[in-house]
């Protein structure tokens, strides 16, 4: 089979769409997520890829550290977002839960957050965990 027949590499926030179609416009600058989930999910696939200058920029300026350092050790693999609240294309504010799914070298996890997002001209920004 040709390279170039590879399948598209699926997007890690496990939303079923190519990285290509999903989070990898936002990492790139191309686009900005329309509402805080798309946001929640962009920034998980940008702790999955190692991409702390996403993060970073998508972090609300009233709470955003100086810097961000990721464990290259652990390994985000799957994404459960089990609530949304508010965080619509028209909204201010909203709240996401979700479990994150990881693998490092002390074994198996799940981080459980419940995060709160801010739109700001146009902009979804993560603000904190709740």
């Amino acid at each position: 089979m040709p390279a170039d027949s590879n399948p598209p590499r699926r997007c890690p926030c496990t939303s079923g769409l190519p990285y290509d179609e999903c989070c990898g416009p936002l990492h790139r600058s191309e686009r900005v997520a329309p509402t805080a989930e798309q946001l929640m999910r962009s920034r998980f696939s940008a702790f999955a890829t190692g991409d702390a200058a996403y993060l970073l920029a998508t972090w609300h300026p009233s709470t955003r550290p100086v810097s961000l350092e990721l464990d290259a050790s652990t390994r985000w693999y799957r994404l459960d977002v089990l609530r949304t609240e508010r965080g619509g294309p028209l909204d201010r504010d909203g709240v996401v839960a979700f479990d994150a799914h990881y693998r490092s070298p002390d074994g198996a996890g799940v981080q459980h957050e419940v995060s709160v997002f801010r739109r700001d001209d146009g902009r979804w920004f993560y603000v904190a965990e709740n």
